[in-house]
């Protein structure tokens, strides 16, 4: 059985690519949905074409890949496609949070994706696709949010990583790297402070970020960047030093504090 693996897909953009997998996808006999929220995966289940078979885990927790490792073993299927979507941020100063909330980001960005890939890749045949959600806040620090960059800095490396391990199969691992995109993530993201203002006029939506993503992935792309804006951020990160990017970004972080006062 040809299955679809998705993370986080009882919202934002892991909900969008069990629906958009499910359209696009023939060949994908089911999808394999996990997420905590199971009323949220259930209703999911009335709005796709395929079946869904739905893990109602916290991927934080200790048994969540136990559960999953042994649902492998017993079915055995193919996975030809594996979005690791799960994870969330929050912004504010490092020491301004709880210590859970902070070392959170990172077990659930960095290990539980970690993990989810370690149990599929056993599972996933020649020719698959692997799509890690990470962000263009990991393509430089960011004071203020910088957990949570750190975090995505990890998810592009690791993926570059192991696109370059996986080729022999051709299995293709795409980093998505979108900015800010309108999703429930800034409903967490803003409980300790909010985002700065000039980010809120690049929020991208969820569903065209989810087809980009998925079109890069099927054409073999390591990358997959959405947006003439973020495309332009990523370039000006790998060409001017990020203390100097830094600055200019603070300076208008402050600009916009001056105004409010």
């Amino acid at each position: 059985m040809k299955i679809a693996v998705v993370t986080g897909a009882s919202s934002g953009m892991g909900r969008e690519a069990v629906i958009q997998i499910a359209d696009r996808f023939g060949g994908i006999e089911e999808i394999w949905v996990i997420a905590r929220r199971r009323n949220s995966l259930e209703e999911l289940c009335r709005e796709v074409p395929v079946p869904l078979r739905i893990f109602s885990l916290d991927l934080m927790e200790e048994n969540s890949l136990d559960i999953l490792d042994w649902e492998l073993k017993q079915r055995m299927p193919e996975v030809k496609i594996l979005v690791n979507a799960a994870g969330y941020g929050k912004i504010g100063d490092v020491g301004t949070m709880d210590l859970s909330e902070e070392a959170g980001m990172v077990r659930l960005n960095c290990e539980a994706l970690c993990g989810i890939t370690h149990l599929m890749l056993p599972y996933m045949s020649n020719h698959s696709r692997i799509l890690m959600f990470a962000s263009a806040a990991g393509f430089l620090p960011q004071p203020g949010f910088a957990i949570y960059a750190a975090t995505k800095a990890f998810v592009i490396h690791y993926s570059r990583g192991l696109n370059t391990e996986l080729r022999s199969r051709d299995i293709v691992v795409t980093a998505i790297c979108p900015g800010p995109v309108a999703t429930e993530f800034f409903a967490v993201a803003e409980t300790h402070a909010k985002m700065a203002s000039y980010k809120k006029k690049v929020m991208a939506n969820p569903r065209r970020v989810v087809r980009r993503a998925l079109r890069d992935s099927m054409m073999g792309k390591t990358l997959s960047i959405y947006g003439p804006a973020m495309k332009g951020f990523w370039l000006l990160c790998k060409i001017l030093p990020h203390g100097l990017i830094l600055q200019i970004l603070e300076r208008m972080t402050t600009g916009e504090e001056s105004k409010l006062s």
